[in-house]
């Protein structure tokens, strides 16, 4: 039997990359990219609507897209969807869909990724280093491009 399972996204970062180690050592910066979509309503008016996607990225790549990617940053990413499911604390059952890269293209010029860092450092954006964990349903998710 043949399947396929490709994903390619050119969007924007909805939110500051957030890189972490996994205990065994692996780096993986997880990102969430917002790409709109255009449809016809029933007036024949365009309708733009962001789609959000969840995206990780393992290894090397993980670390190149955490120093150079930023707020706002455009991306072009390849790679798979995969399903997870697990059980909360409370027993609940729950799933996701993420991506997962293997292919990140920074679409951004280089003096474009400092005009990022500098609206970053106006914003009272601080660099401090540390490795963070992922979050879910953050605000900043609502940025539409």
């Amino acid at each position: 039997m043949f399947t396929i399972n490709r994903v390619v996204l050119v969007g924007r970062l909805t939110r500051d990359p957030e890189l972490r180690a996994l205990p065994s050592g692996t780096s993986v910066c997880s990102l969430r990219i917002a790409c709109n979509s255009y449809r016809k309503d029933s007036d024949g008016e365009l309708i733009e609507r962001p789609n959000y996607f969840d995206v990780s990225v393992y290894g090397a790549a993980s670390e190149s897209v955490s120093r150079y990617m930023r707020r706002g940053s455009r991306v072009g990413i390849g790679g798979r969807q995969e399903w997870r499911e697990w059980e909360t604390t409370e027993q609940e059952r729950r799933q996701a869909v993420s991506v997962v890269a293997d292919v990140v293209q920074f679409l951004d010029g280089p003096g474009e990724r400092t005009r990022l860092d500098a609206a970053s450092e106006d914003a009272g954006g601080e660099d401090t280093g540390e490795l963070v964990g992922v979050g879910a349903g953050d605000p900043e998710d609502e940025l539409v491009f």
